[in-house]
């Protein structure tokens, strides 16, 4: 069955959605040990369909997994990597931040022998969802695996095309709308510029036959950005960037850079930020709708899709489900608008 169509202003998440708390507590059992292959399989399906119901009952248009069957987005790909060295962080005490994620060195040729286990994460979103439901996939982008890995020869081009593999096993599973995290485009890894950043992302979409997304992320580690937070500097990289569609933060920068949609939209279907997910002030589908009336009076409609800043996973699920419905609704004023 091929996917329903979707309305002006279609809405959806950017990825990462809340854990329910039973998922959590359940988490940390299987990591004990003792459950079943089986058992952690049925785990992860009930909370895929919770996720999936959630956005629904929202009314949300594009569906995606949540990323439940991964750690913090991108974490638990590292150990899908072969020939990295994990580094103890300099700091383990106070509060958690960037200089407690995850490094390594790389010491053996880096490789991905199974892949990054998005396109396992993809068949089992298409199992679980409704037959007629629009998917889209996020995997991280190939400049966010080398924020966390020492600059080496070859290390980037490596990351490339592993990243770019992935996403062609994506979309001949089926995945018709693909996603790549950027933070690494606002704060570029290894002495890159933005611009350079944004064309070895080009290389990691490049031969990819589905509609491409890239989402040009300042960070969202407990709700805090890490990068210059203006787009403005950013315009030349991203107006060099190989996709179809930008995703960007507004919501949380009080709609900064709006007027930047007017250049945009000439080249790329925008899904605006209209959700502050780093806040705890849950929007009204006014404030949605006032959100989407500044985007559209730089950018028609039709080049304009309604989604949050970031992931969901910093929240707790009844404010993300809130959100998420705020998101719905408002998109829903402004089409009426």
């Amino acid at each position: 069955m091929s996917p329903k169509a979707t309305p002006l202003l279609p809405t959806m998440g950017v990825g990462s959605y809340a854990a329910p708390g039973w998922f959590l507590a359940s988490w940390r059992e299987v990591r004990k040990g003792g459950w079943g292959a089986g058992d952690v399989e049925e785990l992860l399906d009930d909370a895929t369909r919770i996720v999936l119901a959630d956005q629904i009952e929202a009314g949300i248009d594009i569906l995606s997994d949540g990323e439940l069957r991964r750690q913090r987005f991108v974490y638990e790909m590292f150990d899908r990597l072969s020939g990295l060295e994990r580094q103890a962080p300099r700091r383990r005490l106070g509060i958690a931040g960037y200089d407690m994620a995850p490094s390594f060195v790389a010491r053996e040729p880096i490789a991905a022998p199974k892949g990054l286990g998005a396109v396992e994460e993809f068949l089992a979103l298409k199992r679980l969802a409704p037959a007629s439901a629009p998917l889209k996939v996020a995997i991280p982008g190939p400049l966010t695996f080398a924020m966390s890995i020492a600059p080496a020869p070859g290390v980037l081009e490596t990351l490339i095309a592993i990243v770019n593999a992935e996403l062609k096993a994506l979309a001949a599973a089926g995945a018709a709308f693909v996603q790549l995290d950027e933070p690494g485009i606002s704060r570029a890894p290894h002495g890159l510029s933005a611009k350079d950043g944004a064309l070895a992302v080009n290389r990691a979409l490049a031969g990819v036959e589905a509609q491409r997304a890239v989402h040009v992320c300042f960070g969202n580690n407990a709700g805090r950005p890490m990068a210059d937070r203006r787009l403005g500097p950013l315009m030349d990289a991203m107006t060099a960037l190989d996709c179809d569609v930008l995703m960007l933060e507004f919501a949380n920068r009080q709609m900064a850079d709006s007027e930047l949609l007017a250049t945009l939209a000439k080249d790329y279907i925008v899904a605006a930020g209209v959700i502050d997910v780093k806040n705890f002030r849950l929007e009204t589908p006014a404030d949605v709708a006032e959100r989407l009336a500044l985007c559209l009076k730089h950018a028609p409609a039709e080049r304009l899709i309604a989604t949050a800043d970031c992931g969901f996973s910093a929240l707790p699920r009844y404010l993300a489900r809130q959100k998420l419905q705020a998101l719905a609704a408002g998109a829903e004023l402004a089409r009426g608008h």
